[in-house]
């Protein structure tokens, strides 16, 4: 036991050959549902444990096929695709009350000792934190839990809805109770920024993913992470959002694209 939340609230223990049991905790809800993001770091988890020797999600994929219900236990069914020296491919299903949550598709490696990045995009110039505005949930209508377990702080200029004229979210991270990040942390924190179309469309309220693929790179320095997020395609009620995160030290540790759903019928204006 680490004594850091997120630790704690994304472990699974073995129950049977191939299966591993978790519960999805209601602090990481995003709303009323759990945060993608978070669900993942459960499948993920269990991932880790069913690799031995390949600690790190390198690429992982997850398709959200319905919502996560927090406050309630979860299993996880793995299977090794293959077993290789530098990586390992493996699958998992997130099930919860009889039904699948979520399914993960992931590259598991060892990033201990990776060479130094050849050619990489540098951070965006951003205000350091404490002149950045803290992300709240008025800014889309939406209560959020997850705000108990991390500290958000965004570009002033895109904190609010609407005010950027631009599909973009810019801003800052970190875990509240001191934990540093890691390869963990960053399927994490690719999911928990504000939506990036919040910034063009104002007030757009949970936009629920679809898919995420989130590709590590590096691990990541102690200190805050960086993140920016951007959307430069939006058709049909459907997002496909870009977004990148930076640690304390500028280095870029990790890329993510996701699917997601924007429910304009809801949206305020």
């Amino acid at each position: 036991m680490t004594g850091f939340r997120y630790d704690e609230e994304i472990r699974t223990t073995p129950s049977g050959e191939h299966t591993w049991d978790g519960r999805v905790h209601a602090a990481w809800n995003i709303g009323t549902n759990p945060n993608g993001g978070y669900l993942l770091s459960l499948a993920a988890d269990a991932l880790r444990q069913a690799c031995p020797g390949h600690p790190d999600p390198l690429s992982i994929t997850v398709h959200y096929l319905r919502p996560g219900v927090p406050d309630t236990d979860c299993r996880i069914r793995t299977q090794r695709l293959r077993a290789g020296r530098t990586l390992s491919t493996a699958r998992a299903t997130l099930e919860q009350q009889g039904e699948a949550r979520i399914e993960v598709l992931a590259a598991m490696g060892d990033l201990a000792g990776a060479d130094q990045p050849v050619l990489v995009p540098p951070p965006p110039v951003l205000p350091p934190p404490e002149q950045c505005e803290p992300r709240t949930g008025e800014a889309q209508s939406l209560m959020l839990p997850i705000l108990q377990r991390l500290d958000i702080r965004l570009a002033p200029e895109e904190a609010v809805p609407g005010k950027a004229g631009r599909p973009q979210v810019t801003g800052w991270i970190r875990f509240r109770d001191g934990r540093e990040p890691d390869p963990m942390a960053c399927l994490l924190f690719a999911d928990t920024f504000p939506p990036s179309v919040m910034g063009l469309l104002g007030n757009v309220g949970w936009v629920p993913t679809v898919e995420l693929t989130v590709q590590v790179r590096h691990r990541p320095a102690p200190g805050w992470m960086l993140g920016q997020f951007r959307t430069l395609d939006f058709s049909d009620g459907r997002i496909i959002e870009d977004g990148a995160l930076w640690d304390s030290t500028g280095r870029l540790v990790a890329q993510a694209r996701q699917l997601a759903l924007v429910r304009q019928a809801e949206r305020k204006s």
